[in-house]
């Protein structure tokens, strides 16, 4: 062997020995190899960012996407994050690629998410030059965003429980299918890399959760959704922590502590709450405080956890409240070994252990007075994400919008300008609770 070769030799081991994968978790086939996804280094968000959500079907179902508009506009309503949802069904990256100018970049967004790969991938086993596309493409994506002072995360796409149907084209296995999609996460991941933006990682959680509830309930747990490709509510919702991880959101929504002493309680609080003993120069009477909630819960809507259509399976598939829904409440001074706490009417006993360590209110009080806030907000969102896929794909595309588009721009603003405001003050709404800490053995 030459040195040249002997040295090409060295370095392909040394760049193979480089990758580091993820660990391949119990009970997905070992030969589900992928790369470790980059790990977000703090918050990428910045205060009054404009959020862009781009990408294909699944994003144009408005399931993940008001997810996260949701909960920026409440659990983090301190950064004042506003979003346009921009979904497309059936799109590739090329197609995003040269529309994007025209539907996205012209209302200047500041930061924006794609999730793309599910039919860039074409429904077959894994071709090098489909991969090679979706790598331009995907590059050209985030370089155009960037030379528009646009920050990018880049999505993966997620996985699939069948060949779909409709799709004429289609051929090969479930499982090479996967595979395929697997190798199209990696090309995200390296163009991420390369391209110095953000990764969401969409497909690991979705291939983790959906064997492990297949071993659970078979095939009547659909992670990816009765169509085997767009997912229900337990998949979006795998989908939008993968989103509010990749954006570093910590998921801490505030802290109460209350400290009960001889002479009564003592309250402070932080990071979204604001707690008080007195009310209009008054002291409150014994046990209780009174909360400003500057950071509001998202309320997840309560169904069957086996079932995947419901919200609150991918809730607790993800671990949503203990990673990113966490309001936090620490008691202390309790005399005997349970402590009683009561919020909007509803009355939970706890351990003086658990007390002191922290309970979530998020979590063990889902409805909760700040619920009919999150509701409003939710309708909102929901109300302006379906006129966002009107104006871009049905406005804009009208004959009107060709011989004038940006005659329809202005005149179709004025509807969403409509819609973003309702949604504002839905959001902006001043939350104020009681809470209620009782000490039975001190009675």
């Amino acid at each position: 062997m030459t040195r040249p070769v002997l040295a090409l030799g060295v370095l392909l081991l040394a760049a193979c020995a480089a990758v580091v994968h993820e660990p391949v978790p119990s009970g997905v086939p070992e030969h589900y190899v992928g790369r470790k996804a980059p790990r977000p280094d703090g918050l990428r968000l910045l205060p009054g960012d404009r959020l862009a959500l781009c990408g294909d079907s699944i994003t144009e179902q408005k399931m993940y996407s008001r997810v996260i508009e949701a909960y920026l506009a409440t659990a983090r309503r301190d950064l004042g994050v506003s979003c346009r949802q921009y979904g497309w069904s059936g799109e590739q990256a090329g197609g995003f690629l040269r529309r994007m100018k025209n539907d996205v970049i012209r209302f200047r967004p500041t930061v924006a998410t794609t999730c793309y790969g599910m039919n860039d991938f074409r429904y077959v086993p894994y071709q090098t030059d489909l991969g090679e596309a979706y790598r331009s493409n995907l590059t050209q994506i985030v370089r155009t965003f960037r030379e528009s002072g646009v920050r990018t995360i880049v999505g993966s796409p997620g996985t699939i429980h069948s060949v779909p149907p409709w799709v004429k084209t289609a051929r090969g296995t479930w499982e090479e299918l996967n595979l395929s999609l697997l190798r199209f996460r990696d090309i995200a991941i390296e163009v991420a890399d390369d391209e110095d933006a953000g990764f969401a990682d969409v497909y690991w959680p979705m291939l983790t959760h959906g064997h492990r509830m297949r071993a659970l309930h078979g095939d009547a747990f659909k992670i990816e959704g009765a169509d085997g490709v767009h997912p229900g509510w337990a998949g979006h919702m795998v989908m939008a922590t993968a989103f509010l991880d990749a954006m570093g959101l910590d998921g801490d929504l505030g802290t109460i502590e209350a400290e009960l002493t001889p002479g009564g309680m003592n309250v402070t609080s932080r990071d979204g709450q604001r707690a008080f003993r007195v009310r209009d120069g008054q002291v409150l009477p014994a046990g209780l405080i009174r909360v400003i909630h500057d950071r509001i819960p998202f309320a997840v809507e309560p169904g069957d956890v086996r079932s995947d259509s419901a919200m609150a399976a991918g809730a607790a598939l993800t671990d949503f409240h203990g990673r990113f829904n966490r309001l936090t409440l620490r008691v202390t001074g309790l005399k005997g070994s349970v402590g009683r706490v009561t919020w909007g009417g509803k009355s939970k006993d706890f351990t003086s252990a658990a007390l002191a360590s922290g309970i979530n209110l998020a979590a063990e009080f889902p409805d909760n007075p700040t619920t009919p806030t999150f509701a409003a907000v939710w309708k909102a969102v929901g109300e302006k994400q379906a006129y966002e896929t009107r104006q871009i794909k049905t406005l804009f595309r009208s004959k009107e919008a060709k011989a004038d588009m940006e005659k329809v721009v202005a005149e179709s603003q004025t509807e969403f300008l409509r819609l973003e405001a309702a949604l504002k003050a839905a959001g902006a709404a001043t939350v104020e609770s009681e809470l209620r800490i009782e000490d039975p053995a001190a009675r």
